[in-house]
């Protein structure tokens, strides 16, 4: 098959596509053929070498967190899932590639009704939201502020929050401030000014707060949320050290399928908004991942193998 991997830390410039062995299920396994794979802040973070602790890479590896696809084996052991079927989810090895694997408890069945690219980009970023959302311990008429509202954290984050009744309070750029506003949220530019402009909109201060930018907004979120305890940030972990502010990095965990499952549906009815920013074939992963970095999508990225 054909795959993205690289064989040293640093920037896009070490990712190639390469031709390597299929892989194989073994006991337990599901093989799925790639129709899609979410782009995550993360990928472009492994490549440079952020979660390496200053260790040399000592194989070639790939990238791609998350995916929706089309079974076409099973390992030993494996019951209720049979070649041909569509499911979405987690894997277990890189999906930026033709073929992945994955075990059956960490994948869905995709919804008829949801297309390839959304399927193949809700395993990171829905797990994510309503993992911090939870830790958040939100309650109704309550106030979040939600810096990077319009990537795929935030959306998400966002409509979850205003489905249980939260007022949200979401920066994005100008030229996103519309897709916010049409989701409920009030919608106001990051940049110089924050901290005035999110006083108007709260001037008594918010009850919590979500920081999915890492672009510096994290220290005025802090100003305006009294209880740093409900104060959450998955994107600037120095940043957040320094201000004593929790940083979630783990994901969507064990809540990933059951936040999945809550979120299908409303995708598929039309109930929440899902934006696909840009589709990339594996040739374009370099392309993908610097605007992720740097691009600030008005939603998902998506690498489609095929």
């Amino acid at each position: 098959m054909r795959a993205v991997r690289f064989h040293k830390y640093g920037d896009v410039d070490r990712l190639s596509v390469e031709e390597v062995p299929d892989p194989q299920p073994g006991e337990g396994e599901v093989l799925l053929e790639v129709r899609a794979a979410g782009v995550n802040p993360a990928d472009w973070k492994i490549l440079g070498g952020a979660f390496a602790g200053g260790e040399p890479l000592g194989a070639p590896r790939g990238l791609g967190l998350d995916f929706a696809g089309v079974v076409t084996g099973v390992g030993a052991g494996v019951t209720g899932i049979a070649p041909g079927e569509e499911l979405l989810g987690t894997p277990t090895s890189p999906t930026f590639a033709e073929l992945a694997l994955s075990r059956p408890e960490l994948l869905v069945r995709k919804p008829p009704g949801v297309p390839w690219e959304v399927a193949g980009s809700l395993g990171v970023v829905v797990g994510t939201a309503y993992a911090t959302l939870d830790r958040l311990a939100l309650q109704r008429d309550e106030t979040l502020l939600l810096a990077g509202a319009s990537g795929g954290v935030g959306l998400l984050a966002a409509q979850l929050a205003r489905a249980r009744g939260v007022n949200v309070i979401g920066t994005a750029s100008e030229r996103n401030l519309e897709v916010l506003r049409a989701l409920g949220v009030t919608a106001v530019t990051y940049g110089d000014g924050l901290a005035e402009r999110l006083r108007e909109q709260a001037p008594g201060g918010a009850d919590a707060a979500l920081d999915a930018s890492g672009h510096g907004e994290l220290a005025v979120l802090v100003e305006l949320v009294a209880d740093r305890r409900r104060i959450l940030s998955i994107a600037g972990a120095p940043e957040a050290a320094q201000l004593g502010v929790t940083f979630h990095a783990g994901g969507g965990g064990e809540l990933t399928i059951p936040a999945l499952r809550e979120v299908l549906p409303l995708i598929e009815s039309g109930g929440f908004a899902f934006p696909i920013a840009g589709v990339y074939d594996l040739g374009q992963v370099a392309d993908a991942l610097l605007a992720s970095q740097h691009g600030h999508p008005p939603g998902k990225l998506v690498v489609v193998p095929a």
